[in-house]
């Protein structure tokens, strides 16, 4: 996967007088090298171990044999632990690859399907020497924005493994205790783990006193009287799915196991919430990103992540939609034409804009408005998103360049300006849909 924080489109690399090129197939024990100099016809085959003592010695080595000169380095990725060393050495020009370019590139040099080490390498080394043009070389964005990219990204990880165990928690209470599905509108929220973890099942709920829930319920801050008293109700008149023991036992234990991951899933996901709020709350542009309607505590550091700092990395905003993913693919051969999904981008990436512009229909009428306008046209809910979050993607890219807050009004002045059928569809779009938080 890409990683849009290291990413730049700078063409100064292009210039660079290499004093050799060096292609790498790199895997978890050992690395396969090819070098070939500068002016030279030959290429230097060998294996570099992956531990940091062999790598130091290797790299070192390179140093010495060509002091004070850059040498470009090709390889796979952009997110294996020997970029990462490769970029504590400022010689060394890194030039990642998708890797399903490099087998692209393979199955075209040999399409037999041969594959051996040394040949990845070279065929890699090939692709730096005759066609560095299609390549963008590795330049890291500054730490703040790095760590902001990679704690969202963390983030929504443990979001989404905490969603799998609930989804499994679910079926088990739906099995032997599905009283508790009635009781709590939805799983995610703290009070459900410590709700489970004092009574993994109804038997064990029903011998707890009136007052004992009461009390628990107002800890969590629930002190609503007729909540209250419909819970107690529905406890107190509960009865069992089933009295199957071997049931009971086996589902309850499960319960009892999976409460405690959700419960520490809880603690972890609040304490990213809290970093993430620091550092986007220290970050420069965090104005620019907090400024975009439906831009909450989740999605403002990974926008942030997504344009990075460097004004260098996106030229033009179709670089960023096409690299995001959320600008579509046209396909066109003889009287066939097509447009289709684009595969081939960082999912998480394109994930952050369709979540954002989703957002945004609940806090901006012009989003509102055109999703409405897509939808009545016949598109489907998440076509109508992606089709905003390309609308999006240039705004935001704009006020990314010109390191100024999104302001509707301006926005709005423009549509007025050339009198933009959006404006007639605003004015027909005033009920807005339920608000939903982005994870």
């Amino acid at each position: 996967m890409n990683d849009p924080t290291t990413q730049t489109s700078s063409n100064t690399a292009s210039e660079i007088n290499f004093a050799a090129f060096i292609g790498i197939d790199w895997a978890d024990e050992k690395h396969t090298v090819c070098m070939q100099t500068a002016g030279g016809n030959s290429v230097q085959t060998r294996e570099v171990l992956q531990t940091p003592e062999a790598l130091s010695d290797w790299c070192n080595g390179l140093l010495a044999q060509f002091p004070n000169q850059k040498l470009a380095i090709i390889i796979e990725g952009n997110r294996s632990g020997l970029i990462y060393h490769l970029l504590g050495y400022s010689a060394f020009v890194i030039y990642p690859i998708n890797p399903k370019a490099a087998a692209k590139y393979r199955e075209a040099i040999y399409p037999n399907g041969s594959k051996t080490d040394p040949i990845d390498a070279g065929l890699l080394l090939d692709f730096l020497l005759h066609h560095r043009d299609c390549l963008r070389p590795l330049v890291p964005d500054t730490v703040e924005t790095r760590i902001l990219g990679q704690l969202s990204e963390d983030r929504r990880s443990l979001v989404d493994t905490r969603t799998r165990i609930l989804n499994t928690l679910t079926s088990r209470l739906k099995l032997v205790f599905p009283q508790v599905l009635v009781l709590f509108d939805v799983l995610t929220v703290p009070m459900v783990a410590d709700f489970l973890t004092k009574w993994p099942s109804l038997a064990q709920l029903q011998k707890a006193k009136p007052d004992q829930l009461r009390r628990f319920f107002y800890a969590h801050n629930s002190r609503s009287e007729e909540l209250i008293l419909s819970r107690l109700e529905i406890i107190a008149q509960a009865k069992p799915l089933t009295q199957d023991a071997a049931i009971l036992t086996t589902a309850t234990m499960m319960i009892e196991e999976l409460v405690v991951q959700v419960h520490a899933l809880h603690k972890t996901i609040a304490r990213y919430d809290e970093r993430l709020a620091a550092l986007t709350q220290a970050h420069s542009h965090a104005p620019i990103f907090a400024s975009l309607p439906g831009a909450g505590r989740a999605l403002v550091p990974r926008l942030i992540s997504a344009l990075g700092t460097q004004s260098e990395r996106w030229p033009l905003a179709y670089d960023l939609l096409c690299f995001s993913g959320v600008a579509p693919v046209e396909v066109g051969s003889g009287k066939q034409y097509a447009v289709h999904w684009r595969w081939n981008c960082p999912r998480f990436l394109r994930q952050t804009f369709v979540e954002f512009a989703y957002c945004s229909i609940n806090q901006c009428a012009w989003a509102k408005a055109y999703y409405d306008d897509q939808k009545s046209r016949g598109k489907k809910h998440h076509q109508a998103i992606r089709a905003l979050a390309f609308k999006w993607i240039r705004i935001i890219w704009k006020c990314w360049t010109d390191k100024v807050p999104y302001d509707d009004s301006i926005y709005l002045k423009s549509l007025e300006k050339k009198n933009a059928p959006l404006l007639a569809t605003m004015n027909k779009s005033t009920e807005l849909p339920p608000k939903t938080a982005a994870q």
